[in-house]
């Protein structure tokens, strides 16, 4: 049964959420229309052309990102390691990967008649892209993170004729700061319908009035019509999460309704709410009838919750108190790029949910669709934001270039089409914004928000405020004009103002949506001592690729922002690059109180040097007794706990017991080295209460692989993330094993990506084989498109191989 919920979970992720793919007979065909694009990375003249010969272009299908792929051609002075460019105009920012311009053909047919209209959709292209149909082009669209869509119905061949999409991208320049990938890396979707029908994103469902007895659910349907629309009626069925129809309204639109629209009440009794605890979804299927016929329908998933925000309670989740356990999140999926596959997005997600986190931060950009569905799913709450900058660049060919023109299109699409996600609590407009307090700053972050509120006055409008991209006579005190815009006030990196600052505005609502990994305890001190301190939200949550190195360490002094070649990944998550638990979210664990008790281990330092760590890394210590003999000096050991005194033991002696600091909930022990068992102890009232051990493991003997799920959908958006692990003979993982493994595959699968968790260990993620770092790494499996077995190989010199066998069905 719970294999089968599994597959029903899932197809809905793809196929169902929160739009359900409908057949003709309802009046709306909506379908994915990812399938056998042609690419050429590079930019081909005329492209758009129906005579242009695109025979020999390579065949991908979408989401598709050429950044992450191999550099095939480099000139003869580059230096190139798989999809890495030592010469890359985005250098450390974006990870050393590439972009420029690249083409996407797509010959399609329709079974199309003068009786319906044809939409398509984009989730997102990175970035500027440009799209014709059948040579007539349809428009630009700058923004690489905002869903767009265009009316190909004027531009179709008659029924049955071949048509082509052509699409032009381009990625030029210096215009991010982190890594963005490139193509079209999220979904498209091809929508028919009849001349009448829902709007895009013309569905809007919110919750205005809700108890435990009993909730209003407040709909608002827009429509498109034609010049021979006649009384138009909008019937709206609720069904619960098993399918049934608990609700439903029926109302009328005339001829003399301008607006074309209606807005529709309906009460449910005894509502499921959604929460991060229990994140129950309900359905809202809307038909569109005219004349005595279904012409349109639509189905969106919603939850019925209410989020209030005060200064006096803090946030209130359908009326409980709920602090924001937060972290931000860049949009890459590691191995696989930016490339939005519909399980990478819901693992990511999993993942967080998995760590204790029950919010996110979309930094800095709105994210997939199938993003927030996972986050509606599993129960994680939500920051989308719209945009780094605004008319001040951070480089030459960002988005400044565009958002005059653009902004008010992009914050559009964000509201409307995520305003029906339960996940959703907050609109940010901006993060760390140049003109930010600027008479410019303020005057756009007004249009902003008064934008965003007009789309929806359901959530709160926060923005993330710094005090980094200063210009000459810039104080912190001028942030409260730009503050006294939003509802909730963003901080990032400023826990020390939030006592300061509500002595001077008592009814500001503050949380931090950035900090520091190192000061997680007295950032979260904050949100545990003062209600008007609403969450923090740690950056980052995950390692991502691009800003290299920005969580990493050195020795006496720190002498670089960002570290250089080889290095290509962040390196400053909670979570690795392959979904791995890092040194800094075991003491998020105590901060958080999701565990007792943690211990960690720093590596020997040189004699004579002292490691300094960068505002967003970790000191070099990790949960492993592994270490060389004889040291030269003692090695330091923190225990992390809320229990006020720690004994530590070696090898079943105790070596010393030590109480703990308040300020660091930290207790910190010198211990020479010797193989075998480090226990420590957590001591209250003069009684051992809890432990935790590290063993000396043996030496290197197998591989074990371990998938998220052995059991998948035969479905190309589907995928099996197998961890490969270097084992010794008593089954311990050994955490200093760095062993090249081989993967081999066969069966109804094929790997897509490998990769491991070293931030400057470039390889191409597309080769069967990955160095094991800190004796772990990860292969991809993707399977094909029929039912049966996959059986994955992994094989190292002098250890015992290991297979795995993953069924699809």
């Amino acid at each position: 049964m719970k294999k089968n919920l599994e597959y029903f979970f899932f197809f809905l992720l793809i196929v169902g959420y929160p739009s359900l793919l409908l057949n003709a007979q309802n009046g709306r065909s909506k379908k994915l229309f990812d399938d056998q694009w042609k690419f050429n990375k590079t930019d081909v003249a005329n492209g758009e052309k129906e005579n242009l010969n695109d025979a020999g272009w390579r065949v991908v299908d979408l989401p598709h990102d050429w950044s992450i792929e191999d550099i095939t051609n480099p000139s003869p002075n580059d230096t190139v390691q798989g999809p890495f460019l030592k010469s890359s105009i985005g250098a450390t920012a974006t990870g050393y990967t590439v972009g420029g311009v690249a083409w996407y053909r797509k010959h399609f047919t329709l079974n199309t008649s003068s009786l319906t209209k044809n939409y398509i959709l984009f989730d997102g292209v990175y970035m500027n892209s440009d799209v014709w149909i059948n040579e007539h082009h349809l428009g630009n669209h700058p923004y690489g993170y905002t869903a767009f869509s265009y009316d190909i119905t004027p531009y179709l061949k008659p029924a049955g004729s071949q048509n082509i999409i052509a699409v032009r991208v381009r990625n030029e320049g210096k215009n991010s700061r982190w890594y963005s990938g490139s193509g079209i890396y999220r979904h498209v979707w091809l929508t028919t319908t009849s001349p009448v029908h829902v709007q895009q994103w013309g569905v809007f469902i919110s919750t205005p009035n809700l108890s435990k007895d009993a909730a209003t659910v407040r709909i608002a349907t827009n429509l498109i019509t034609d010049a021979n629309t006649t009384p138009v009626q909008v019937k709206t069925y609720i069904k619960d999460a098993n399918g049934k129809t608990i609700a439903s309204a029926e109302s009328a639109i005339t001829a003399n309704d301008t607006n074309n629209g209606s807005i529709q009440n309906i009460q449910i009794t005894k509502p499921h709410l959604w929460s991060t605890d229990a994140p129950y979804l309900y359905k809202a299927v809307t038909e569109i009838w005219k004349g005595g016929k279904r012409v349109d329908q639509v189905v969106n998933n919603f939850g019925i919750r209410s989020i209030e925000f005060s200064a006096a309670k803090g946030f209130l989740l359908n009326g409980q108190k709920t602090v924001l356990r937060g972290g931000c999140m860049h949009h890459d999926n590691g191995p696989l790029g930016a490339a939005a596959i519909d399980r990478a997005e819901v693992r990511r997600v999993q993942l967080l949910k998995s760590f204790g986190y029950n919010a996110v931060r979309t930094s800095h950009n709105p994210p997939s669709e199938q993003f927030l569905n996972a986050c509606d799913s599993l129960g994680i709450l939500v920051i989308d934001e719209a945009f780094d900058q605004w008319e001040r660049p951070k480089n030459p060919q960002d988005y400044h270039l565009y958002f005059d023109n653009w902004w008010k299109k992009d914050i559009d699409a964000m509201v409307l089409r995520d305003r029906n996600h339960p996940s959703v609590i907050f609109w940010s407009i901006g993060n760390e914004i140049n003109e930010r307090v600027d008479s410019s700053g303020l005057a756009i972050a007004k249009k902003l928000s008064n934008e965003v509120r007009s789309l929806d006055a359901t959530r709160p409008v926060t923005e993330a405020i710094c005090d980094f991209w200063d210009h000459p006579g810039y104080k912190w005190d001028t942030t409260a004009r730009a503050f006294a815009l939003l509802d909730v006030g963003g901080y990032n990196y400023k826990w020390q103002q939030y006592e300061k600052d509500h002595a001077l505005h008592p009814q500001r609502i503050m949380m931090g949506t950035e900090s520091f990994p190192g000061e997680a305890y007295e950032n979260w001190k904050q949100v545990e001592q003062h209600p008007w301190v609403i969450g923090d939200f740690v950056w980052t949550a995950m390692d991502y690729m691009g800003e290299t190195g920005i969580g990493h360490t050195e020795l006496d002094s720190l002498k670089t922002f960002a570290m250089p070649w080889p290095w290509f990944n962040a390196y400053c998550g909670d979570i690795d690059l392959i979904g791995g638990k890092k040194p800094q979210s075991y003491y998020r664990d105590i901060v958080w109180k999701l565990k007792t008790i943690a211990m960690l281990v720093h590596a020997p330092e040189p004699e004579g040097h002292k490691e300094v760590v960068s505002y967003w890394g970790w000191p070099d210590e990790y949960p492993t007794w592994n270490f060389s003999e004889p040291q030269s000096k003692p090695l330091l050991v923190h225990v992390y706990t809320h229990y006020p005194l720690v004994r530590l033991q070696l090898n079943g002696k105790t070596i010393a017991e030590k109480a703990v600091a308040d300020t660091s909930i930290t207790a910190t022990f010198s211990v020479n080295y010797q193989p075998g068992e480090l226990k420590a102890i957590g001591i209250k009232d003069g009684k051992a209460v809890d432990s935790i051990t590290l063993q000396t493991t043996g030496t290197p003997k197998k591989i074990r692989l371990t998938a998220d799920r052995d059991h998948i959908s035969a479905n190309k958006y589907d995928l099996s993330f197998v961890t490969a692990e270097v084992l010794d003979e008593n089954d311990h993982v050994i955490p200093d094993a760095t062993i090249p493994v081989h993967f081999s595959i066969s069966g109804k699968g094929k790997i897509v990506a490998t990769g491991n968790a070293n931030p400057s260990d470039m390889q191409s993620f597309h080769t069967p084989a990955r160095t094991t770092f800190r004796g772990r790494c990860l292969v991809i499996v993707r399977p094909e498109m029929q039912a049966g077995s996959i059986t994955l190989k992994a094989e190292a010199k002098g250890l015992a191989s290991n297979n795995l066998v993953i069924t699809t069905k």
